[in-house]
């Protein structure tokens, strides 16, 4: 079984819907300092949303829009620059998305990062909704979060860089019925790691397709395991049908070849298949590791199973 491992990104901005499980987090100020200690991310007004440019000006309105954060748009600032302005605004916010280059990004926090432990978690996203990129703050401020939901969003890759997150070679690409619950995925999962006899730890994030985001058993199974959600537009699964196995039901129901599959490999940039689909209760999960990281142990786990 051989798998193609070519990634052509898009350039173009084409959001998915917004994540619904994510926005009902606890909004108290109590529930945020805490959320902040945590890692957590920040929700409600508390995300600015800023552009430098009149081009970005229509994304970062759908950003804050479906952030439920403050847009500044270019151009409607007088009597300062552009990047005064942010320096007063700064501390007004506890997340930021700036809209911009990672450059102007950096000149613009110049002299405002003072503590990780209070500073705001900032994102940087370019106006092509390429990459979302957690900036600074990343556990602390929770940027790392706001990472994978601007990335959701809008169509991006989410760029993480902390060690923690960097060190975690494991991505599961889920598929489900619709309704199942979060022990059905969880039972699934853990199914999944005991067969190539890894563990949960070393898993950085879940991937699955747009439509499967808002399902309420998926999204509680990562928020309680703190596990980043990762959503795949169903386009890019259409045109990189990666599925060992094509499925009539899910072609016929949702359009595309696979779903776990082609989702888990997608969302990494060497990838190599582990665990080849797997069904369970109602769920299906792929777990692949990127290459870069992966032992030749792994690799012969990996091809006794397919064997």
């Amino acid at each position: 079984m051989k798998v193609r491992r070519k990634i052509l990104r898009k350039a173009d901005f084409a959001p998915s819907p917004p994540l619904a499980m994510s926005d009902k987090l606890a909004t108290s100020a109590r529930d945020a300092k805490a959320q902040r200690k945590d890692g957590g991310i920040k929700v409600g007004s508390a995300i600015g949303v800023w552009t430098v440019r009149q081009q970005g000006v229509d994304i970062g309105r759908y950003l804050a829009r479906e952030l439920a954060g403050k847009l500044y748009a270019a151009g409607e600032i007088s009597g300062l620059t552009n990047r005064e302005a942010f320096s007063e605004r700064f501390h007004e916010h506890q997340q930021w998305v700036l809209l911009m280059t990672t450059g102007i990004a950096v000149r613009y926090l110049q002299g405002l990062l003072k503590d990780k432990d209070s500073d705001p978690g900032v994102v940087v996203l370019d106006e092509g909704c390429r990459f979302a990129i957690s900036l600074s703050g990343g556990h602390e401020g929770g940027a790392n979060q706001l990472a994978y939901r601007v990335a959701n969003l809008a169509g991006a890759v989410p760029v993480i860089t902390t060690a923690t997150e960097t060190l975690k070679p494991l991505v599961i690409g889920v598929g489900c019925r619709r309704g199942v619950s979060t022990e059905q995925i969880g039972s699934a999962i853990e199914h999944g790691l005991a067969r190539i006899e890894r563990s949960r730890s070393e898993v950085r994030e879940i991937a699955t397709i747009d439509l499967k985001q808002d399902e309420p058993g998926l999204n509680a199974w990562c928020q309680r395991n703190g596990v980043a959600l990762r959503v795949i537009r169903r386009e890019l699964v259409h045109e990189r049908p990666w599925v060992t196995e094509p499925s009539d039901w899910v072609r016929k129901n949702i359009g595309v070849d696979g779903v776990c599959e082609a989702c888990a490999l997608l969302a990494t940039f060497r990838g190599r298949l582990l665990l080849p689909k797997t069904i369970l209760d109602g769920v299906t999960v792929a777990i692949v590791e990127e290459s870069a990281l992966a032992s030749s142990d792994t690799t012969e786990k990996s091809e006794a199973l397919k064997r």
